[in-house]
């Protein structure tokens, strides 16, 4: 594993965190704009004034707020550098109940083509020269990127769920059903144990893809602009929260393609074309779809929901000829690849780039809002899809390649306002 190693963190005073749920919020990327003037409303300290802020300026404004705050005492640095455990608790869509453990740690930077940080999605320009604008204002990280780890032994979580059961949490907040804990380990003993545990392993992003490569750009920008650059100033290190994949409480929801604005879309001739391919099986509510796709084995196994119509397909034929022989074998086994370039691309006509800027496609990670949208002619067909598995994203890491876009949604998402990271 890269370097990973404690650090001063920058957390609201003790007075503010009795009412920590107030404090805490989304990361930025999915946080709608009815939500942001609804978290803006909950505290006049909630991190969305610093992760997204509503001025004209958002940069600038989140950094005068973010030395503001640390000025009047709103803010506090942590006077020993530390590993921080965090752990979520949570219930899934069916209400079983479940708990994520992992830590947030600074983790030294690495460019991909060095093979110690891989990414599973493709990044946009867009949101990398937002945060980096971010990055250069604050000169603090204001939210994590999530990372994972894989260690069967499961060393470091029964370190950090020892040293929970024994010392009470530094931040308890509750936020949309989500339970949010977190503590603070200073003990050097302990803190080595934890990075002995994860010597070797390979960090993963599974979200924070955009902020990690920023984290490169502003390292090698200020690494450029430091004639006394040596390596160790906190700018070669980004926040991260990292959890094990054999944690019982990671779990990984999936996300639906809804399709719309195809001229000429025509449902039954849809149908046709699809049984050219698929087994298709003829199906009466969204309770029989999804007790098809739980009990489909295939990874090419697909829910297909247009006005009046339900059914569930399954591939037919060999997937190897219908797919790009270039592409590795760990893309390939993907389902999500077969559907976008056969059905999506082939089928009906949607280029690659149609798909990245949304224009006939949108993406919705519950299945009810496929039924809604088709339902209320918002969309003309949505496909109901399995949830990617933790072994296919470290899968198609290791082969350098990417994901198709939203091919992941790991649930709940890492807050932002439970720390930040300084970069000086």
């Amino acid at each position: 594993m890269p370097e990973i190693v404690p650090f001063k963190g920058i957390l609201y005073n003790s007075e503010l965190l009795l009412n920590a749920s107030g404090l805490i919020c989304p990361p930025y990327d999915v946080i709608s704009e009815e939500q942001q003037q609804q978290l803006y409303a909950s505290s006049p300290f909630n991190a969305i004034r610093l992760e997204l802020p509503l001025e004209s300026d958002p940069y600038t404004a989140a950094a005068l707020r973010l030395g503001e705050w640390l000025q009047n005492g709103e803010l506090k640095n942590d006077p020993l550098p530390a590993i921080y455990p965090y752990f979520q608790t949570f219930e899934d869509s069916e209400g079983n109940p479940h708990t994520r453990s992992g830590f947030f740690a600074a983790l030294r930077l690495h460019e991909f083509a060095e093979k110690k940080v891989l990414p599973h999605e493709k990044t946009l320009s867009g949101p990398k020269a937002d945060r980096l604008n971010l990055f250069r204002k604050t000169k603090a990280n204001i939210s994590s990127i999530f990372g994972l780890y894989a260690d069967e032994s499961k060393t470091a979580d029964r370190l950090l769920k020892a040293f929970a059961e024994t010392d009470p949490p530094i931040v308890d907040a509750l936020f949309q059903g989500v339970q949010n804990k977190m503590w603070r380990i200073t003990d050097p003993l302990l803190i080595e144990q934890l990075q002995h545990s994860l010597l070797e392993r390979t960090v993963y992003i599974a979200d924070g893809h955009h902020r990690y490569e920023t984290g490169v750009n502003y390292r090698n920008e200020r690494a450029d602009a430091n004639p006394s650059h040596n390596g160790n100033e906190p700018y070669n290190f980004i926040l991260v929260y990292l959890a094990n994949i054999y944690d019982e409480g990671l779990i990984i929801f999936p996300i639906h393609r809804l399709v719309h604005s195809l001229e000429g879309f025509d449902a039954a001739r849809l149908k046709l074309r699809l049984q050219e391919f698929f087994t298709v099986t003829e199906l009466q509510d969204r309770t029989a779809l999804k007790a098809f796709l739980e009990g489909e084995p295939s990874n090419y196994a697909y829910g297909v929901v247009t006005s009046g119509n339900i059914f569930g397909i399954t591939l037919k034929t060999d997937p190897d000829p219908l797919l790009d022989p270039a592409r590795p074998e760990a893309l390939k086994r993907l389902g999500l690849v077969l559907l976008h370039d056969l059905v999506l691309g082939r089928l009906l006509g949607i280029s690659t780039e149609a798909m990245a800027k949304q224009t006939n496609l949108v993406y919705v990670k519950d299945d009810r809002e496929v039924f809604e949208s088709v339902v209320s002619g918002r969309v003309q067909v949505g496909f109901v899809v399995k949830p990617t598995t933790v072994d296919q994203v470290l899968a198609v890491s290791e082969t350098g390649e990417v994901m198709p876009q939203k091919s992941t949604f790991f649930y709940p998402k890492i807050m932002t306002g439970l720390l930040f990271n300084p970069l000086e």
